[in-house]
């Protein structure tokens, strides 16, 4: 009888036609991505739930970021690249796969369909994160201020709107994150058995509750802020313009 842990794995272990001859490669190198990209979404929440602290705990975390040299190349070369490809590659993984959930409605098939889903809302996640917050897109009142960081937040999270995607986004994220490290352990053969496969689980499963809370916890703090005040502060005290 075949391992339930392993039968959502059926379709995504079918090379494609297109792209067969490296599809071993591609897929370590997904998987390897998926690591850098997962590796990246840590630091970000725990950064941000310092937001919790108040203070200028949140502005130092950011201004020491913000003083790495060869910042942009460090970005592109470790989050920017990575996450390009990875979603990429993993778009390509849901439009060809063949989720089996129908036929073999195990818990971890499940969560392979999960996993495929919650892919698709970080795309647009992201999308709508890294355009409006980084580079204002949505209008100046959206962009991130490195040198105000506190102020920017909290005027960013005060328009109501966004609150629901960035629960959404939030709770897709760490899912994403916490499934990914659970199946990369088998794409790597680091667990084989069931019984290695169900106790890395369980830890992946603690993490994804740890990181929910993290990314929670700063997106209520980030509301919470009263970012007319800080701004005013802010800009007395002569950070930014």
């Amino acid at each position: 009888m075949s391992n339930p842990l392993t039968l959502e794995y059926r379709a995504a272990a079918v090379p494609p036609l297109v792209g067969a001859r490296h599809y071993f490669l591609l897929r370590r190198l997904h998987s390897l991505t998926g690591l850098v990209f997962g590796g990246y979404l840590i630091v970000h929440l725990l950064v941000n739930a310092t937001i919790a602290q108040g203070g200028t705990v949140y502005q130092v975390q950011v201004d020491k970021i913000h003083s790495l040299p060869f910042l942009t190349v460090i970005e592109w070369t470790f989050i920017y690249l990575p996450i390009l490809f990875h979603t990429v590659y993993g778009i390509w993984i849901t439009v060809t796969g063949q989720p089996n959930v129908d036929r073999y409605p195990y818990t971890k098939n499940k969560f392979y369909v999960a996993q495929r889903i919650s892919a698709i809302v970080i795309v647009f996640f992201m999308l709508f994160h890294i355009l409006s917050l980084k580079y204002g897109w949505l209008g100046l009142n959206y962009r991130f201020d490195p040198h105000r960081a506190l102020g920017t937040v909290g005027r960013h999270l005060d328009h109501w709107w966004v609150w629901p995607i960035y629960l959404v986004g939030i709770v897709a994220s760490c899912y994403h994150l916490a499934n990914g490290f659970w199946t990369a352990a088998i794409t790597w053969g680091l667990t084989i058995s069931e019984h290695a496969q169900k106790r890395w689980g369980r830890i992946c499963a603690g993490l994804f509750v740890l990181l929910t809370i993290a990314g929670l916890v700063a997106f209520a703090a980030g509301v919470a802020l009263d970012h007319k005040d800080l701004l005013q502060t802010q800009q007395r005290l002569g950070h930014g313009s």
